[in-house]
Formats: structure tokens, C-alpha cells, sequence
């Protein structure tokens, strides 16, 4: 018996960039973005620092579980055809919400990536049912991260403890909201 529960489509299309679902022959490429990406991600990236093929093979592998459960959404971040990060569709916070995360290749930062991603997992997130809220988390110290939610109208709820603190951060994470308008 096939699962008809909606989901985010696959592709997704907003202003630079292409979204992606993440797929098995992703691999190598998931690797590399992350290798190359290293001193940019290692101080914000809890997960970074260990990184390892076999991380890139996990996370392939439970990005495909976690779209068939819907418990996350993530895509590769492409540029021309290229892989500029990744983002992804949380359902981890309270019903009724998703929560978004992102990072992009350090060969493509300062160059909105970052927001236009947010901004297309905002507009998909309001399209499916029973969502009315969209929250990103960043540490308090993280300004590059800061300027996403508020580029796109999100609101500044306050503070919680990060499950992991980064490297350079504190481990108090910034929680911003946008309600479906």
C-alpha cells in the first residue's frame, strides 16, 4: 500500500537556486561540498569536525527515511547544476510547525543561497496541510545565520539551549517564527 500524505514537491525553484531531494547517487557529491566546506562549517556544524564518507552514506540513507515518514525534507542546494549546500524540513518542533536548517558551500556564500532556500522551504511548508508556522534556530553568535530570518519578515520568539553547542557559538540558540500570513 503506496503513502499518498502530502509532502514538499522534490524540486523546488526560488530566484538562484534549484532544490533537490537528496538521492543515493548524491554520495559523493554530499562528501565533497562538506569536505571543501570544512573551515566554514566546522565552527557552526556541531557534526562537522568528524565528518566521514561514511557520514555522507548515513545521511543519504536517513534523509530517503525521513522523507518516506516525513519526519525532515532535505535537498541539496543546487547552483547551475552544481551543489551549493543543503537545507532541509524539520518536523521537530510543535504541531503544526517545521523548522528549517541550511548551510551553504563556502564557494557560494554571501551571495543569498541561504535566503532564497529559507524562502523556498517557507512558500512549501505553507502549502502543506496543517502547517501555519515555519521557525529557524541558529546559536546566538551566528550573524550570517541571523540575517536569513530576518531578510525574509521572520520574528524574533527569544532563546533555548542548542542540543549541541558549535564550536564558536555558545550554545544558546536565536528562535525566529513566521506565521502563514
Amino acid at each position: 500500500m503506496q503513502d499518498f500524505a502530502p509532502r514538499p514537491g522534490e524540486t523546488l525553484e526560488y530566484g538562484p537556486v534549484t532544490l533537490r531531494r537528496w538521492r543515493w547517487h548524491d554520495e559523493e557529491a554530499a562528501y565533497t561540498a562538506v569536505i571543501e566546506s570544512m573551515d566554514h562549517l566546522r565552527p557552526w556544524m556541531p557534526w562537522a569536525p568528524a565528518y566521514t564518507r561514511e557520514n555522507a552514506i548515513g545521511f543519504l540513507a536517513a534523509c530517503e527515511q525521513d522523507w518516506n515518514s516525513g519526519v525532515a525534507y532535505n535537498y541539496a542546494i543546487t547552483v547551475g547544476g552544481q551543489i551549493a549546500g543543503s537545507c532541509g524540513l524539520m518536523a521537530r518542533i510543535a504541531p503544526g510547525g517545521l523548522e528549517i536548517g541550511y548551510w551553504v558551500h563556502q564557494a557560494y556564500v554571501r551571495r543569498g543561497l541561504a535566503t532564497a532556500s529559507a524562502a523556498a522551504l517557507t512558500d512549501a511548508a505553507f502549502r502543506l496541510p496543517g502547517i501555519d508556522h515555519v521557525e529557524i534556530v541558529h546559536d546566538e553568535l551566528n550573524e550570517a545565520s541571523a540575517a536569513v530570518p530576518r531578510k525574509l519578515g521572520f520574528t524574533e520568539l527569544g532563546s533555548r539551549s542548542l542540543d549541541i553547542k558549535p564550536e564558536a557559538g555558545t550554545g544558546t540558540g536565536i528562535v525566529w517564527r513566521l506565521t502563514r500570513p
